[in-house]
């Protein structure tokens, strides 16, 4: 006789379906004995402590006989201590404790704890957007993930607390009512405001650029210049995200374990994030990795902001290793025996200053640095990276005027004034971008070749202009493209059908600085 339940396993952000299967095998010896096989790793192995010791806290009988358990597809690495509950149900199932009738109509998954109580896991979003795809009709989760879980509709959340609640379930013993979230509960960030920087009226105006197309930045400029504050501030400017963009940064989180910190008791992320990194992260702490996989802090961005502070101090490598996320808007993670993408769609904005001292070029304070310290300073970002970002914006020393205005509501009505124009610029494009179903598109940040060479078509005049700029800066192909992108995006901040020659005359001074600088 056999015993089949169900689980999940995750394969990145997607979930895989996982049977869970309980064979009793003949043993003479009165101990009882029980293995596990399908890849499962050593925290799996060790489930079988604690589901014996569940089963016996619950007051059922303890084992009699060897059994089997069998994870499948066995060529899938299975990991974490997800897989304690179907486990233990099997194994009552396989002893006739439990009715096995049940089994099929659920994905089962949750933690247990020495004296059956169920304790949460990760990435349960995932697991239940399977179930439905799956067909299932509902998924068995901790009650702390229940809300998680309901944010999927049309399946059943049963909530359970505890080995013996759920064993009664599956038994037909107690009936369970499907888990109903809370619609009404937003995320709450602690956030900084725009309107909070004094002055600083060019840095604002690039950043409008980059938010409205999703644009990565670079700030360059002396300490204390307002680099740091003019990133953080971002989150109150950015748009509101769709609900296809809330469920897949909440899928992220979720396997991530950082959920509770991000999400509303609703249990979905609804503003964007900003993930401020330090510096000495380390490479796989960038992409993601380690045992299990988890996401990198490119992935926790995904749909908002990577903000890379002093910029030059990051590794070479981590660095390095965003060169192809920036371009492909995933990070394909390749193992031994796996392969894994993780999405990684973000807007990446770095600060920095222009020397080792930061005074390089200030109006008041002379550098101390010398030429070969400067050199090997800026040398630390490389050329094809600082290509990848789309604005470099020069930072000035705040002036003492700026520093001392009081006219906080001339502030909040620029601040709500740069919002609406973001969001009806974000409105133009998608607006654009729907005849272009094959491959989905939301900013154009996002355009490829063959869109750019349709979409951001210009006229004589700013042909002409584009051709000198490049002649003159020496700028690449991807350059070229950057421009045309960023013009497309300053037109539409004007509510313009064309490209038009100021457009491009302002993209193109967002490109002067990586040669000024000497960083290609």
């Amino acid at each position: 006789m056999v015993v089949k339940g169900y689980a999940a396993a995750l394969s990145g952000v997607e979930g895989v379906v996982v049977s869970v299967e309980a064979c009793a095998m003949p043993f003479q010896s009165e101990i009882s004995m029980t293995s596990v096989i399908g890849l499962p790793d050593h925290s799996i192995r060790e489930s079988l402590y604690r589901c014996e010791s569940a089963i016996l806290q619950a007051q059922f009988k303890p084992l009699r006989q060897k059994q089997i358990i069998s994870l499948s597809p066995a060529d899938l690495r299975k990991e974490g201590s997800g897989y304690d509950l179907p486990i233990a149900l099997v194994m009552l199932a396989m002893s006739f404790q439990v009715p096995e009738t049940r089994f099929k109509e659920y994905i089962i998954m949750g933690e247990l704890a020495l004296d059956g109580q169920i304790q949460p896991i990760k990435g349960v979003l995932s697991m239940s957007l399977l179930a439905k795809k799956h067909g299932f009709k509902g998924i068995i989760v901790p009650k702390a993930n229940a809300n998680e879980a309901a944010v999927v509709s049309n399946i059943d959340v049963i909530a359970v607390e505890n080995l013996l609640e759920a064993a009664l379930f599956m038994g037909n013993k107690k009936p369970i009512k499907p888990w109903q979230r809370n619609i009404n509960s937003p995320t709450h960030q602690t956030k900084r405001l725009f309107s909070d920087v004094k002055g600083q009226a060019t840095a604002k105006r690039a950043l409008e650029i980059a938010c409205a197309g999703g644009h990565n930045a670079i700030l360059i400029g002396p300490p204390g210049a307002g680099k740091t504050l003019l990133a953080h501030s971002l989150q109150s400017i950015l748009p509101p995200m769709t609900a296809t963009e809330s469920l897949e940064t909440t899928q992220i989180h979720s396997i991530a374990g950082t959920l509770n910190k991000n999400a509303g008791s609703d249990g979905l992320i609804t503003e964007r994030m900003l993930r401020a990194p330090h510096h000495t992260l380390s490479h796989i702490a960038m992409v993601g990795g380690g045992n299990p996989i988890q996401p990198g802090e490119i992935s926790l961005a995904h749909n908002g902001v990577l903000f890379l502070d002093e910029l030059p101090e990051f590794h070479r490598n981590t660095l390095e290793s965003l060169r192809q996320p920036l371009e492909e808007k995933t990070i394909n993670l390749s193992r031994s025996r796996q392969r894994i993408s993780f999405p990684a769609n973000f807007m990446l904005v770095a600060s920095m200053n222009p020397c080792p001292c930061g005074y390089y070029n200030h109006p008041k304070t002379p550098c101390a640095c010398t030429a070969s310290q400067i050199a090997r300073y800026l040398g630390k970002v490389s050329g094809p990276l600082l290509d990848r970002i789309d604005l470099h914006i020069p930072i000035s020393p705040t002036l003492f005027e700026d520093l001392t205005q009081v006219s906080e509501e001339n502030n909040l009505q620029e601040e709500e004034a740069i919002k609406q124009r973001i969001a009806n610029a974000r409105i133009q494009q998608q607006r654009r971008f729907q005849p272009f179903t094959e491959q989905p598109c939301h900013t154009n940040s996002q355009l490829n070749g063959k869109w750019v060479t349709q979409l951001c078509q210009l006229d004589d005049e700013s042909t002409k202009l584009l051709k000198t700029a490049m002649e003159k800066l020496n700028l690449s192909a991807r350059a070229y493209h950057k421009i045309l992108k960023v013009s497309r995006t300053i037109a539409d901040l004007e509510q313009r059908d064309r490209i038009e020659k100021h457009h491009v005359a302002e993209a193109i001074q967002y490109r002067s600085l990586d040669r000024r600088f000497g960083l290609a």
